[in-house]
């Protein structure tokens, strides 16, 4: 029976349930649950705390797991991505006081406060800078005014929360963090967790495009085709209507009015968008 571990709190715990749910797994009802078993599929859920899960899979106790990005490179688990499941997308910045104007170069010697030590050690690490990292659990924008630390490293979204703590954002970010598959290290894949894969696959791909169907002139079929592609090649049929054929393409949801825009402009019409439920690609 393939185990898998879920977050059981935080901001990646209901997207978890929610995309497995979506590739046809049983989840649970009751928050208190820690574990579920989904017979039909031969899979165990176990649900914990989002920065163990790795540990948990990098020691081989269970075979996978939903996790962040984040939370696996700062565990220093023995775990790896196999696949990013495109939700709870999060950026790590170094931010210092208004004003210091520093650069990468100036972490140098300073102290750094994060909720991440191990996520920002490797960072520094890769840039062949020495720094002291100080642990924090939370709340880490108040630690250069209480003296604790020069600099802190956190998650940055808006920004408002630094610029009331008269910080400011510096350098390249040091990590675009989204929820991922793990497995162990140099695990085999065995074929219940290459469904997963391809189950959760299909519903990052499913959430990710549309079909577009219309109907285009034939003289104008290339220039549409150019338009959407597809990801292979468009399907083409010829319509009852003398020299008019209908076209249908997978395209990228985020650029549906402004394909539609373009078709219209090119002498398209009857220009449908279907959502995608599941997919195998």
């Amino acid at each position: 029976m393939l185990r898998i571990a879920v977050p059981n709190k935080g901001s990646l715990a209901d997207s978890s349930i929610s995309i497995l749910k979506e590739a046809g797994y049983r989840q649970r009802s009751d928050s208190r649950d820690l574990v579920l078993i989904d017979p039909e599929n031969n899979v165990e859920f176990y649900y914990l705390r989002p920065r163990d899960i790795a540990i948990y899979v990098g020691t081989g106790e269970l075979e996978a797991g939903i996790t962040g990005r984040d939370l696996l490179i700062d565990s220093g688990a023995t775990s790896e991505e196999i696949l990013s499941l495109d939700f709870g997308q999060s950026t790590f910045r170094f931010a210092a006081p208004v004003g210091k104007n520093l650069k990468l170069a100036d972490i140098s010697g300073k102290r750094v406060a994060t909720a991440y030590p191990g996520l920002v050690e490797d960072f520094l690490r890769k840039n062949s800078l020495t720094a002291s990292v100080v642990r924090l659990d939370g709340a880490v924008e108040s630690s250069v005014r209480l003296g604790v630390a020069d600099l802190i490293a956190d998650v940055v979204s808006t920004g408002n929360t630094l610029k009331q703590a008269g910080l400011e954002i510096f350098g390249d970010a040091i990590l675009n963090s989204e929820a991922i598959l793990i497995k162990r290290s140099g695990s085999a894949l065995n074929s219940e967790l290459e469904i997963l894969i391809r189950r959760l696959q299909g519903v990052v791909i499913a959430r990710q495009y549309v079909l577009l169907d219309y109907d285009i002139p034939s003289v104008s079929v290339d220039e549409a085709c150019a338009i959407t592609p597809g990801l292979e090649s468009p399907t083409i049929s010829p319509l009852q209507k003398k020299d008019w054929v209908a076209v249908r393409a997978m395209v990228l949801r985020k650029d549906t009015n402004r394909l539609m825009d373009e078709l219209w402009a090119l002498g398209a019409r009857g220009i449908l968008v279907t959502d995608i439920h599941a997919c195998r690609l």
